[in-house]
């Protein structure tokens, strides 16, 4: 599945991505983030989990199985920029916003902003075609959550 998944993200213009796959990528990219400031935190990752608990309604074994293929992913995946554009392809815009609101909120939760993280969402935020103004309200979001 890891394969399949690494093949299409590194199409030249990957396809849109079937429900179970765009969720593997959203969570690999929750890993990127929290990996990005060289510290992953156990805040970081239990709130990967509760993350993806409440976004797809798994269990904690389910999202901590989740998270852990999307570990292995992350370790293995092309650069963000193919990855969030796959991620982008299979979200409608109107929920983009929610899904950088789970981003930051993964980047808040060990209580450090650090500059990697920051460079990192902004590059994200780009990417899904949101605008500044949009990442500052989804922080502010995350960061009240």
């Amino acid at each position: 599945m890891l394969n399949s998944l690494l093949s299409r993200l590194m199409a030249p213009q990957p396809a849109r991505l079937p429900e179970p796959d765009a969720r593997l990528a959203l969570a690999a990219l929750m890993v990127r983030v929290a990996r990005s400031d060289g510290h992953y935190a156990a805040t970081e990752v239990a709130r990967i989990d509760r993350v993806l608990m409440a976004l797809n309604q798994l269990s904690p074994f389910a999202a901590a199985g989740l998270r852990t293929e999307a570990e292995a992913l992350e370790a293995e995946a092309p650069d963000t920029v193919r990855f969030t554009r796959a991620l982008k392809a299979a979200t409608a815009q109107e929920d983009r916003a929610a899904l950088l609101t789970a981003l930051w909120s993964v980047a808040l939760a060990d209580g450090a902003r650090g500059d990697d993280e920051d460079t990192l969402l902004r590059l994200v935020a780009n990417l899904l075609g949101l605008t500044d103004v949009e990442s500052a309200l989804a922080r502010q979001r995350a960061a009240k959550a």
